[in-house]
């Protein structure tokens, strides 16, 4: 109520987050975030596929989210399966929207080639707040990923051949300024606090998962938890998560482009770091 949490920050207040773009070699993108003691690695792996029928001049993307059996002791066996699903179905609905990702520069060949990106999640470990972690990770392994250049070559018997550049620097970027993040808000008392640690998601009786992109504009919104929200407490959580939302957009995208900046010179932390 005092606005005041167990480790000092104020309900609004994110936890020091890290992020490393580039940390898998063999990737077209990759990226691992830590957030308090959750920690996320993502990769993104483009590759060449067919059309959907219902959008033949589109790419698309594939979410698979896997829970190592290290992160928690509830992942044992198949215990991370469940929640694995779980959150690829809401990646899923969080990138539905069409404005998130230009999919059309994707499409090499209507109808017959295009660009498949397969995002893979693991979750290396949990310490609270899974869903904000693991799309600040997709959003800046997308921000990572180079596609190659393609040339279509027609003969003239009028078949296609599809030649792939061999430079490393030719290639196609992703616009990932759409790419929304999630805000999880958790209700505690009559006050919502957004990066809720795992002994605050315990007290936690519901919480509102808002995604959010750079200018605001909401792509989807889902509640968990058995408890439930009055209409006056979701008006009050949406309005939080546009206005966190934004501000965890302007500073990730701060540290993207001064990693980028810093081109091979950079240090690369990686695991051992």
């Amino acid at each position: 109520q005092e606005d005041l949490r167990v480790d000092g920050r104020g309900c609004e207040d994110y936890r020091c987050a890290e992020v490393e773009t580039d940390v898998v070699s063999n990737t077209s993108g990759s990226a691992r975030v830590k957030l308090g003691h959750t920690d996320i690695l993502v990769g993104v792996k483009a590759e060449m596929g067919t059309p959907k029928l219902e959008k033949p001049d589109e790419g698309y993307l594939e979410f698979f989210v896997d829970c190592s059996a290290n992160a928690t002791p509830e992942f044992e066996g198949r215990g991370g399966e469940e929640l694995g699903s779980e959150i690829a179905s809401t990646l899923y609905s969080v990138f539905s929207s069409e404005s998130t990702v230009d999919l059309k520069s994707l499409c090499i060949n209507p109808r017959e080639h295009c660009w498949v990106l397969y995002v893979d999640v693991l979750l290396l470990e949990c310490g609270g707040n899974l869903f904000d972690a693991i799309s600040i990770a997709v959003k800046a392994a997308l921000f990572n990923t180079r596609i190659p250049k393609v040339r279509v070559l027609e003969d003239e018997e009028g078949s296609k051949e599809i030649e792939l550049s061999d430079d490393p620097y030719d290639c196609i970027r992703l616009n990932v300024d759409n790419v929304p993040c999630i805000v999880t808000l958790s209700k505690i008392g009559y006050r919502h606090v957004v990066d809720a640690t795992l002994q605050e998601e315990a007290c936690c009786l519901a919480s509102l998962l808002i995604s959010v992109t750079s200018n605001g504009a909401f792509t989807s919104m889902k509640k968990v938890g058995k408890g439930s929200l009055d209409p006056e407490s979701i008006f009050e959580m949406m309005e939080t998560g546009k206005r966190v939302g934004k501000s965890l957009h302007i500073a990730l995208q701060k540290v993207l482009d001064e990693e980028e900046s810093l081109g091979t010179s950079r240090q690369k932390v990686g695991f051992l770091g």
